[in-house]
């Protein structure tokens, strides 16, 4: 599958500080997490993919195009942005507004005005859509911003702290919402997000950067099962000789006491094993605690690594 965003040793620098560094990575998940500290570039990577910050050297191609090839409309016309500061019209009505984003996006204006009333009945505003949006609560102000990044259709949204501020029943819709676009396979995501939980909760790939470089790049689930799962287990039985018999499968395992003990799960021994054993055994587990790497351990190690390397 070819990359839905392409980064060819991407720099970029204002005046004489380099803000990113090099950055190369493809990217082909249908929803992808961009994380990091403040600081780390990301509103920067981002703004970069829409044409507003020019790279220093490299380039980045979105579906194949050329961001330094690319005009403004052609890079809006495929492209949502759902930016993390609010930028509304003074007395302006929600629907007025995502109308005027969808014709700049490209859209005549009768289509624009269509899919407007379409996009904020989808987002749940159908009935606030005549207001003026300086009556909004913190909440549907954000989903009307959502409304105007998929108004026109895009290919690739981008959307910067979707869920900044905001309350948990809210939170919860805007997390529907956006595995709804994923799923429903009509746009890929890019999501920005110092909120771990809703990268985790919406997101395939990761991609985090430190100090403006890549620090760590990955298919979320694959580098989930790829690290070394840690067991804790309780059992009635002889324990001391269960566990004797799970070092013998090449596990690292360590007693707490007669009937408790944990164990690091290797490579291609899977739970269905250690039952398998148990009952060979003539023991009982009674109690089994499974726990893999969430995304908040790859992020801190990634943040652990000083180097800026992969």
């Amino acid at each position: 599958m070819k990359p839905v965003i392409d980064l060819n040793g991407l720099s970029v620098q204002f005046g004489a500080k380099t803000i990113l560094k090099d950055v190369t990575a493809q990217l082909r998940g249908r929803a992808i997490g961009l994380l990091g500290p403040n600081g780390a570039g990301k509103t920067t990577l981002i703004h970069t993919l829409l044409g507003f910050h020019p790279p220093s050297s490299g380039t980045a191609h979105i579906f194949g195009q050329d961001i330094t090839a690319a005009g403004a409309n052609e890079i809006s016309a495929f492209i949502g942005y759902m930016p993390e500061r609010d930028s509304f019209i003074s007395k302006m009505s929600c629907v007025r507004f995502v109308t005027l984003m969808a014709e700049l996006s490209g859209l005549p204006s009768e289509a624009a005005l269509e899919r407007s009333h379409e996009a904020l009945f989808y987002v749940g505003l159908g009935e606030a859509r005549y207001r003026n949006l300086e009556t909004y609560s913190l909440g549907m102000k954000q989903l009307a911003k959502l409304a105007q990044a998929i108004v026109h259709g895009p290919k690739l949204i981008i959307l910067d702290e979707p869920t900044n501020g905001l309350d948990p029943p809210t939170r919860q819709r805007m997390i529907r919402l956006i595995r709804d676009i994923r799923d429903s396979g009509q746009a890929h995501i890019l999501i920005s997000s110092h909120l771990l939980r809703d990268v985790e909760e919406c997101c395939e790939e990761i991609l985090i950067l430190k100090d403006g470089r890549l620090v760590t790049y990955c298919n979320l689930e694959e580098e989930r099962k790829a690290n070394r799962k840690f067991l804790e287990m309780e059992t009635r039985g002889d324990s001391r000789a269960f566990a004797e018999a799970i070092g013998r499968m090449g596990c690292e395992y360590a007693l707490t006491d007669e009937r408790r003990f944990k164990l690091v799960l290797q490579q291609g021994v899977e739970i269905r094993d250690l039952y398998k054993l148990a009952a060979e055994q003539q023991v009982q587990i009674r109690r089994l605690n499974y726990k893999r790497d969430s995304l908040e351990d790859i992020f801190l190690k990634a943040m652990e690594n000083n180097n800026g390397g992969l």
